[in-house]
């Protein structure tokens, strides 16, 4: 049975915790940096850079966008809360310095595929960064590009830094061979009628776009997480009142929010380790 002091215990326990993610993220603003990128001109990529103040190397977690940008509001979103769990985080911005507004209705930019492992050696050069602690979190577009970065193929291979762990919020998993070179993480909602689960569940099942099955045995498996219920964007409060773009349903699903948040939590600490144990 539990006692009275037990429960007073636990309780200061838990508000302790939540104390301290607070503070956390009180202590990583965003800060706007710079780092190189082979543009056709001078100016180089941009993001979001959140520095916790925590003792020794940190781990770290770069977040590209999807098509459509909003790059500040995924920092708002996910860089703080990464922060307040005790990693480094650097919010990519794609678009900007290349005069690109989005790509919802065109594919991936060519220019951008290496866009993470800029912002990653970018990363591995901070004092305060563990470089053998860095994983990739994509969104959407930006989730497709995650995956991408980390299967076996010629990004990853010409790669001087390596990435430790993946995570692809609602991706578009056609394109993917599924022959993965570190953890990966893939959620994305049932009801997606953008990017749908069925194309994630072949990729995680191991068959290609054609429906042939890769060789057994090649890479890390996908983790697959296929929520019930969840629209493209479950994650965005801005579809709180769901909306249409391009056709496409987009709804905000706190529930399963909160699912994901703790699925990411755990995947990333198990994988790279943050600020506290998770159970």
């Amino acid at each position: 049975m539990t006692t009275s002091a037990g429960l007073a215990t636990v309780l200061a326990v838990l508000l302790l915790g939540s104390a301290d993610a607070t503070a956390a993220a009180a202590e990583a603003p965003s800060v706007l940096v710079e780092f190189e990128s082979p543009l056709a001109s001078a100016q180089p990529l941009q993001g979001l850079l959140r520095r916790p103040e925590r003792p020794g190397l940190l781990p770290a977690v770069v977040l590209l966008h999807g098509c459509s940008g909003q790059w500040r509001e995924l920092d708002e979103r996910w860089g703080k809360r990464l922060a307040a769990w005790g990693y480094v985080t650097l919010t990519v911005d794609r678009f900007g310095p290349r005069g690109i507004s989005d790509t919802c209705t065109g594919g991936v930019p060519a220019a951008t595929v290496h866009d993470a492992y800029r912002a990653l050696s970018f990363l591995s050069r901070q004092s305060l960064v563990d470089p053998t602690r860095i994983a990739v979190v994509g969104f959407s577009q930006g989730g497709w590009l995650a995956l991408l970065s980390v299967e076996r193929g010629a990004i990853e291979v010409n790669a001087t830094e390596k990435f430790r762990a993946a995570v692809a919020f609602y991706p578009r998993c056609l394109g993917i061979k599924g022959n993965m070179t570190v953890p990966t993480l893939i959620m994305v909602g049932e009801l997606d009628d953008w990017t749908p689960a069925q194309e994630c569940r072949n990729l995680a099942e191991g068959h290609d776009d054609d429906g042939i099955s890769r060789q057994q045995g090649l890479g890390y498996p996908i983790e697959l997480i296929v929520y019930p219920g969840a629209h493209h964007e479950f994650d965005v409060p801005q579809y709180r009142t769901p909306g249409r773009l391009l056709g496409h349903h987009l709804e905000f699903n706190a529930q399963v929010l909160d699912q994901s948040i703790d699925a990411l939590r755990k995947f990333l600490y198990a994988i790279i380790g943050g600020q506290e144990k998770t159970q």
